[in-house]
């Protein structure tokens, strides 16, 4: 394989300094323009590539920021992905992307290595087994380390750092306040990320709700069960046991199941029951009915964490208590067939 031309090379065989073919290719008006064309066009010819991350070490900057998310395939998460890119692509940022997989201990591994100098920053929604353990050592440490973390969706409030969310609890409520007005007496909470700090979020919502509109909360209609599999008999023998006309799916999963398993156990949608799904996937469009869903706006989610990031990264001003933000995106409940127009 060819070797690339390397600076000293180029110099050599242009007979002049390394400093003059490095200030002629970084556009230095030390340099004539007649010799800048001259290197250049050389560079060219000669296929030669910078040496970014030289370069970027003796800036002390990468510009590129490190995205960590627990869930590869999850189309929040791609979605989320989207609106960091746009800004970070406008901003001269690059990302480079880990999934933790919903492990605290691959999710440390991750950002212990990208953190020895590839990165300027994080931006990460934590893992399910950090949250539900609190262990989240390993972001402190990196904070500690000096390197700034911006939180999104699933954050920590031990964590000092910038965060961007939804309105979890308001927006539960209000999804649960519309299946009240639309005439459902007994509805369903449905969860699988009761781990997760949204999903405690979510489920006060719903409590808020039924509370102040002072429907007595039957807890055989709550179901809370984080294994798919063990969620799935436990709806299947809700539908045969329980009367219900409402159904709040706090997750996608749960959302999707419900919507299945209802239809095989005889429900007809809406007209029997209710469905009012979280986050808003391309399948809640597709599903039939399709599915009314609280919308998160992803990609906002998304623009807002980089923003704060990169502000945070080329904010000069040095402070001995910084002060962080923590910025509140408002949701859309998208009503679809799946729930009774009013």
């Amino acid at each position: 394989m060819k070797s690339k031309a390397t600076l000293k090379q180029i110099a050599t065989e242009l007979g002049v300094s390394v400093s003059t073919v490095s200030k002629a290719l970084s556009d230095s008006p030390e340099i004539s323009e007649t010799t800048k064309i001259k290197i250049k066009e050389f560079a060219a010819l000669k296929n030669y590539k910078p040496n970014s991350i030289a370069k970027n070490l003796k800036n002390q900057r990468t510009n590129t920021i490190g995205l960590i998310i627990p869930n590869i395939l999850n189309p929040f998460f791609a979605k989320v992905f989207n609106g960091i890119e746009q800004v970070a692509v406008a901003r001269g940022y690059n990302i480079i992307t880990g999934s933790s997989n919903e492990s605290r201990a691959k999710e440390e591994q991750v950002m212990d290595m990208l953190n020895s100098g590839t990165i300027d920053g994080f931006i990460i929604s934590p893992s399910e087994e950090t949250q539900s353990t609190k262990n989240y050592a390993h972001l402190k440490n990196i904070l500690n380390s000096g390197t700034p973390i911006v939180m999104f969706d699933r954050v920590m409030e031990e964590i000092k750092c910038d965060k961007v969310v939804v309105d979890d609890l308001d927006s539960a409520y209000d999804a649960t306040n519309y299946l009240i007005s639309i005439r459902c007496k007994k509805i369903a909470l449905l969860s699988s990320i009761d781990n997760l700090s949204v999903g405690k979020l979510r489920y006060k919502g719903y409590l808020k709700a039924m509370s102040e509109s002072k429907i007595a909360v039957d807890e055989s209609i709550i179901l809370i069960e984080n294994d798919l599999e063990v969620f799935e008999e436990k709806l299947k023998k809700l539908f045969v046991d329980k009367k219900i006309d409402g159904i709040f799916a706090i997750d996608e999963d749960t959302a999707t199941i419900a919507m299945k398993m209802a239809i095989k156990s005889g429900y007809k949608i809406p007209e029997d029951v209710n469905i009012i799904g979280f986050a808003d996937g391309i399948w809640s469009r597709r599903l039939t009915p399709s599915l009314s869903t609280v919308s998160q706006h992803a990609p906002e989610i998304g623009a807002k964490a980089a923003e704060l990031l990169i502000d945070r990264l080329e904010n000069k001003e040095e402070v001995e208590i910084p002060e962080y933000k923590t910025v509140v995106i408002k949701t859309e409940l998208r009503k679809r067939e799946s729930t009774i127009k009013i």
